[in-house]
């Protein structure tokens, strides 16, 4: 019989092993010039949402929490503007993620496919980094401008990423039915 420290154990194990891939994209697309100040793809928020929708909301914060904190040791932007950007849609996201979680949870009626949490993570996380830059970094309102391209970004990638996370989804179950077949 498995003790409670190996669940731990494996818990922890599994959280590394998904950061470490949301990690690796965060860096990617650091590399990449974005048309827009911005905007990126967020891709790196897949793995948060497989994260959350295999293994529950704790695993899907520390996933997306060790992406932002070690992402942002590795691309050189700890604590510079871009950190507090990426942690506050992070932190926002998160915070539509679970809002959307529990609410499907509680009410199954309500309850959203990951395209679906996809796209509110997205909307919320693009959000919150918009007032963050606003009302701390550049209180002008002129930034007001961007908001509807920046939102329709956010809608799009949320889309995209959500269809992502579905499609590998669909693919973990469908290997683990065949494993459990053979």
């Amino acid at each position: 019989m498995a003790s409670p420290a190996d669940a731990a154990d494996v818990l922890d194990r599994r959280i590394a092993g998904l950061a470490a891939v949301a990690i690796a994209i965060h860096v990617l697309e650091a590399g990449f010039p974005s048309p827009v100040p911005g905007i990126k793809s967020g891709l790196a928020n897949v793995v948060t949402l497989i994260a959350l929708w295999r293994h529950g909301l704790a695993c899907a914060a520390w996933v997306a929490g060790l992406r932002v904190l070690v992402g942002s040791l590795l691309v050189g932007s700890f604590l510079t503007p871009t950190f507090w950007l990426s942690a506050t849609g992070a932190l926002c996201a998160l915070v539509a993620l679970a809002l959307g979680w529990t609410l499907g949870r509680a009410v199954p009626p309500l309850r959203l496919s990951p395209l679906g949490l996809s796209v509110c993570a997205a909307v919320a996380h693009m959000s919150g980094q918009f007032v963050a830059a606003w009302k701390l970094f550049l209180p002008h309102d002129g930034l007001l401008v961007l908001l509807p391209v920046l939102l329709a970004a956010a809608l799009g990638f949320g889309l995209v990423s959500g269809l992502v996370a579905l499609r590998v989804l669909t693919a973990m179950e469908r290997l683990e039915r065949e494993g459990d077949a053979a």
